[in-house]
């Protein structure tokens, strides 16, 4: 019987992470949507107001005998800078912020464990911010969000944000594809 395991990671524009962590190996699926605010069941509008606390984020359901939770997070620091608060790039506002929503203490201790090492190994100029914080509540994004870099690598964002990230993310990882691309 194959256990699963979920992975909640906020960093930056759900669109971007979503893209890469659907090429992963041991990988299952992947869904946008929101975590960390105060309001049922936010709606993408509510969320850029800024007023609900909620993080898009992306919930990734993986097999550990497949890839492991600090693999998991190893790639996670690699596609967004973990450094800026509130902000990736031109997205700015605290719906953008990197957080990770641990749901076990052995992820919460894996999370620190990887963050110290990062921050040890001198990998970015500045402190590392991102939050670490125990996981409540996911609100699966609209439909529209669900894939969209997939559908739509040609929409200006696309192209011009979430490509680079890819094609950055196939380089590095080129053996944890889950096919060739």
């Amino acid at each position: 019987m194959q256990t699963l395991e979920l992975a909640t990671l906020g960093g930056g524009c759900f669109w971007c992470l979503e893209a890469v962590f659907d090429e992963l190996k041991g990988v299952v699926d992947v869904v946008s949507g929101y975590s960390g605010g105060h309001v049922p069941n936010p709606t993408y509008e509510q969320v850029c107001s800024k007023q609900t606390g909620h993080a898009e984020v992306v919930q990734i359901t993986f097999d550990p005998s497949g890839i492991s939770y600090r693999e998991v997070l190893e790639v996670f620091f690699t596609i967004h800078d973990p450094t800026t608060l509130n902000r990736q790039g031109n997205d700015i506002g605290p719906q953008y912020r990197s957080v990770i929503f641990y749901h076990s203490p052995e992820q919460q201790a894996v999370a620190r464990e990887v963050m110290q090492a990062l921050a040890q190994a001198g990998v970015w100029d500045n402190p590392i911010v991102t939050e670490l914080v125990p996981f409540e509540r996911f609100y699966p994004a609209e439909d529209y969000h669900q894939e969209y870099y997939r559908r739509n690598p040609y929409q200006p964002y696309c192209a011009l944000v979430v490509g680079p990230k890819v094609a950055k993310f196939r380089k590095q990882y080129f053996d944890r594809l889950k096919r060739t691309v």
